[in-house]
């Protein structure tokens, strides 16, 4: 049975939680990202606090991008934090304001996501899912090169 984008809708369903997962996962990296701009203090103010606003508007798109996905292959994404945080792969972090500790987190929930991308690239690429597939590729080419930059900021 196929679903209106013809699709198996047994496998879209399966995508469905894989993708509400990891858009749980976004929001709560979305959330570190946001907080580190705000709270961020030191030296590496000025820097960081740009770069924390360029990640966070980063991951705002993602999650708008995964989010119309999820509808497109004909489930619903999750919409309520209580969700996020039960399933999210990512922490929250509280209270972080130094800069070094703040990169630290994001470089862990970058890598948490690239991870999980990976399984749904696999899982899509079953499905014969080729829209899925595409975004989980785009997503970690770009987020790999990110990765290497955080690591190489904090030496």
């Amino acid at each position: 049975m196929s679903n209106s984008i013809g699709l198996d809708a047994q496998k879209s369903q399966q995508l469905v939680e894989s993708l509400n997962a990891l858009l749980s996962s976004y929001q709560i990296q979305y959330m570190n990202a946001r907080s580190f701009h705000w709270n961020i203090k030191g030296r590496e103010f000025f820097e960081l606090h740009v770069k924390f606003e360029e990640i966070y508007n980063q991951l705002l798109l993602k999650v708008d991008e995964l989010a119309e996905r999820i509808l497109t292959i004909e489930g619903t994404p999750l919409h309520a934090f209580s969700d996020y945080l039960s399933i999210s792969e990512i922490s929250e972090a509280k209270d972080v304001q130094n800069g070094p500790e703040a990169v630290a987190i994001l470089l862990d929930g970058f890598t948490q996501l690239i991870k999980t991308q990976r399984s749904i690239l696999m899982q899509a690429s079953d499905a014969e899912d080729e829209g899925t597939a595409s975004l989980m590729s785009d997503y970690i080419t770009e987020q790999e090169k990110l990765v290497w930059m955080l690591k190489a900021y904090l030496g």
